[in-house]
This record gives structure tokens, C-alpha cells and sequence, in this order.
């Protein structure tokens, strides 16, 4: 596998090996001993699945305390996919990173505790598969507010489709000092 790092410590795009041949293709999507020889040493604890239709945004979801590293990828589709620098003491703090990640690219983002996260689907339909190193916790989680204009995302949507949560998310200005992280 490759692994990449981004502008934003921390970040980083996996590109796994892909084998492929006329009947399809083969690849590990997660080998605890394979991604621990590459530094990646992490302890998932939870693996989710989101299935979304063209125009939906989801996000930007954190939570603090527990808060959760996740290894996001596309199963079916593609998304454009944000992580947001929500750590206080970073010289990134505020600042985002997006990428397009699909069934096609094969690609994984890692985007590590101290981030929140969101995602635009770009195609018809999208499963989005993720990893987290901690359980959900309802009561800890917050919703950073998808167009927040400090923040300045370049979303490839102009007017997605959000949950009534994701609509009343907070500005960045507007989370408690308490919640973002050190």
C-alpha cells in the first residue's frame, strides 16, 4: 500500500494494492499486523455504514470527549470527503482538507481524533464504509456547521440535502472552548 500525507498533520490517504484481473478485483481494506508494520497503529472499535443518494451532505460530525480516528472509504460511488482541524494548539486549526474518494479510486482517509468529518455523495448512490477507535456516544458528538464561511469548503454541491441536525450545526466561532480539542 502507499500512504500520503496531507498539508494537515495527521491526515493521511492510503492507497491499498488492488488486484485485478478479468473476474473483478481483490483488495485488504484492513490488516491490523500490515497497517501496524507501515506506523498505522490503531485499535478500531467500531465499523459503520452509510448509504446516501446524489446531493447529500453529511457532516461535519466530531465528538468530544471519545473523540473518534476514523478510516473512511467508498464502497459503491463516490463522495467528496472533508476532515476539518478542529485541534486548538495545531497551526492548521480551522483549516480543511477534501479529497474524492470512490469505489473506483480505491482510496482510504484516515482522519485522526481532533477532526470532524463530513461527506458530499457525487454519484447516484454511495455505501460509505468507515473504522472508529471509539464507540458513537451521542451526547459527545457536535456538528460543525457544513458551510461555515470561515471555514471556506469548496463543496462540489450547491444545494445538498442535510438532516435537521446537520442543518443547526455551529459555527466554528460558536463551539464551546471545552469541546474542541487540545
Amino acid at each position: 500500500m502507499r500512504i500520503a500525507t496531507c498539508e494537515i498533520a495527521g491526515l493521511l490517504i492510503i492507497e491499498p494494492e488492488v488486484f485485478g484481473d478479468a473476474r473483478g478485483f481483490f483488495m485488504e481494506t484492513w490488516n491490523e499486523q500490515r497497517y501496524h508494520d507501515a506506523g498505522l497503529k490503531w485499535r478500531f472499535v467500531q465499523d459503520n455504514l452509510s448509504f446516501s443518494r446524489r446531493g447529500i451532505l453529511r457532516g461535519l460530525h466530531f465528538q468530544n470527549p471519545r473523540g473518534q480516528a476514523k478510516l473512511v472509504q467508498v464502497l459503491q460511488g463516490e463522495v467528496f470527503d472533508v476532515a476539518v482541524d478542529l485541534r486548538r494548539s495545531s497551526p492548521t486549526f480551522g483549516r480543511w482538507q477534501g479529497l474524492q474518494l470512490s469505489a473506483a479510486n480505491h482510496r482510504q482517509f484516515f482522519i485522526p481524533a481532533g477532526f470532524a468529518h463530513g461527506f458530499a455523495v457525487l454519484s447516484d448512490t454511495a455505501l460509505f464504509a468507515y473504522k472508529c477507535t471509539e464507540v458513537y456516544a451521542p451526547g459527545n458528538e457536535l456538528t460543525l456547521l457544513w458551510n461555515d464561511p470561515v471555514l471556506q469548503i469548496q463543496w462540489p454541491l450547491d444545494n445538498p440535502q442535510l438532516s435537521e441536525k446537520d442543518k443547526r450545526g455551529l459555527r466554528l466561532q460558536d463551539i464551546p472552548h471545552e469541546r474542541l480539542f487540545d
